[in-house]
C-alpha cells in the first residue's frame, strides 16, 4: 500500500482528491493549515491529518511517503494580489522546497498541480500547448510559473517530477468555492436567476471539472515514469475551451429555471485558448465532464441543501475575515487567553 503526502489537502481540490486516493487503496498524509476547517475530510483508517504550514515543512512528514501531490496554494488572482508576498512564499518557494526535501529523503514521485493561467493572454485564433511561450499576468500565475521552473530540474532517474497545468476548475466539492467561473455563474442563476458575467464575454478560458483533474492526479501516480518524468501536461479538454459569453449561454440552457445574463466590470484582459492533445496522446486520458454537467451538479446540490453560500465559499472573503479576527484577538489576548486565564 503506497503512501501519498497531499499538501493543501483540505482545500477545494484536496477534499475531492483525498477520498478518491483512499478509495483506491492509498494511505494519505493530508497536510494543510485547514483555514476552512477539517470537517471536509472524513475519518479513515488510512488517513492522517497534519496541521502545519508548508513554509515550515518538517522532514518527519515524509517518512514512508512514496509520492507527493503538492496542491498547497493561495488560490485565485484576487487573493494573490492582496497577499502577494505570501503567495510567492507558498505557491513558489514552499513547493520547490517540498520537492527538494522529498527528493533528498527518497520519495519516488512529485506532482505539481500548476495552472493554465500562466499562458496569460494569446490572440483569439492561437491555441497554446505545452511548448508555447508563457505570459503570466498575475501574482498567482507568476508564482506557479516559478514553481514549475524550480521543481522540474530536480527530476532524475530516481525522482519523477511531473507538472499539471490545470484549466480553471469547476464542479461540486465538500469545500465548495463560488469564486470560480462556472460555480459562480451557477450560484447566481440559482439565487436570483441571473448569471454574472465579466465584460465582454469574448475572452477564452479553458475549464476542467474537479473530478476530472483529480482523476489525472491519480493517473500520474501510477503512470510509467519513462512517459511522464520531466513532462508538463495541460489538463482539460478541447471541448471545454470556452469563450465566456457562450459558456454562460450553455449554463443558462442547462438549468431548470429561467435565467438571464448580467454583465459587470471592465473587460477582462486574460484570454487564452489551450490545446489538450498531449495528455490524450501520451496518457490516453480524456475529460468526462462538460460545463453543463457541472452546472446541473452544483444547482442540484444547492437545491438539496448539500452546499450553501457563506463566507468560506469565497476564498478572498474568508482570508480577509481570518486576518481581521487575528488582529482583534492579538489586541485583546493576554497570557495566552482572553477571559479565562
Amino acid at each position: 500500500m503506497k503512501t501519498v503526502l497531499v499538501t493543501g489537502a483540505g482545500g477545494y481540490i484536496g477534499s475531492v482528491l483525498v477520498p478518491k486516493l483512499l478509495d483506491r487503496g492509498y494511505k494519505v498524509k493530508a497536510l494543510d493549515r485547514y483555514f476552512f476547517g477539517e470537517r471536509h475530510l472524513k475519518e479513515h483508517r488510512n488517513l492522517v491529518l497534519i496541521k502545519d504550514d508548508t513554509r515550515r515543512m518538517k522532514e518527519e512528514y515524509f517518512a514512508g511517503v512514496d509520492a507527493v501531490i503538492d496542491l498547497v496554494a493561495i488560490s485565485n488572482d484576487p487573493s494573490g494580489e492582496l497577499f502577494e508576498e505570501a503567495t510567492y512564499q507558498i505557491n513558489h518557494i514552499s513547493r520547490v522546497n517540498t520537492a527538494a526535501i522529498a527528493k533528498r529523503l527518497g520519495v519516488e514521485r512529485y506532482v505539481l498541480p500548476s495552472s493554465c493561467s500562466i499562458y496569460g493572454f494569446v490572440e483569439p485564433n492561437t491555441i497554446v500547448d505545452e511548448e508555447s511561450a508563457t505570459n503570466p499576468l498575475t501574482t498567482y500565475a507568476r508564482a506557479n510559473e516559478r514553481a514549475e521552473l524550480g521543481v522540474l530540474p530536480l527530476a532524475d532517474d530516481q525522482f519523477t517530477v511531473v507538472v499539471m497545468r490545470q484549466a480553471t476548475v469547476y464542479g461540486y466539492s465538500p469545500r465548495m468555492r463560488f469564486d470560480l467561473a462556472i460555480n459562480g455563474m451557477t450560484l447566481g442563476a440559482y439565487r436570483n436567476g441571473v448569471i454574472p458575467l465579466m465584460r465582454d464575454g469574448s475572452q477564452w478560458r479553458p475549464m476542467v471539472h474537479v473530478q476530472d483533474t483529480t482523476d489525472v492526479m491519480c493517473l500520474l501516480l501510477e503512470a510509467d515514469s519513462a512517459v511522464v518524468n520531466r513532462q508538463i501536461f495541460n489538463v482539460g479538454s478541447n471541448r471545454n475551451n470556452y469563450q465566456l459569453g457562450p459558456l454562460a449561454e450553455e449554463i443558462l440552457s442547462a438549468l431548470p429555471k429561467r435565467v438571464e445574463i448580467a454583465w459587470y466590470g471592465s473587460s477582462d484582459h486574460r484570454s487564452y485558448r489551450v490545446g489538450f492533445d498531449k495528455i490524450t496522446r501520451m496518457l490516453n486520458w480524456e475529460a468526462r465532464w462538460t460545463a453543463a454537467d457541472g452546472a446541473r451538479e452544483i444547482y442540484n446540490a444547492l437545491e438539496n441543501g448539500e452546499i450553501s453560500e457563506f463566507d468560506q465559499t469565497i476564498t478572498l472573503d474568508w482570508y480577509k475575515e481570518l486576518t481581521k479576527w487575528h488582529r482583534i484577538i492579538k489586541n485583546v489576548e493576554m497570557y495566552g487567553a482572553i477571559i479565562d486565564l
